[in-house]
């Protein structure tokens, strides 16, 4: 009778603990997920980041083209 009572105790605390385990799992996968999200916005923002400062520089180029100094093509193309 006594073997019956420590194998369902057994049991129980096997089950607790594979819940326990697969919380675990799951969580770390929810951050792993998070994180590739994260990357992948920031990788999107560098591309957006690298077209305005393309444009930025086409806009300087072509004022400076104009004869005005780089300083003065620099405050136009920031709308200053």
């Amino acid at each position: 009778m006594a073997a019956k009572k420590d194998t369902k105790k057994d049991t129980k605390k096997d089950f607790i603990k594979n819940k326990v385990m697969l919380a675990y799992g799951v969580i770390q996968l929810g951050s792993k997920v998070v994180s590739a999200v994260a990357l992948v916005a920031i990788a999107l923002s560098f591309c957006s980041l690298k077209k305005e400062s393309k444009f930025f520089n086409e806009c300087v180029e072509e004022i400076k083209a104009t004869g005005s100094p780089t300083a003065d093509s620099v405050r136009f193309c920031t709308g200053g």
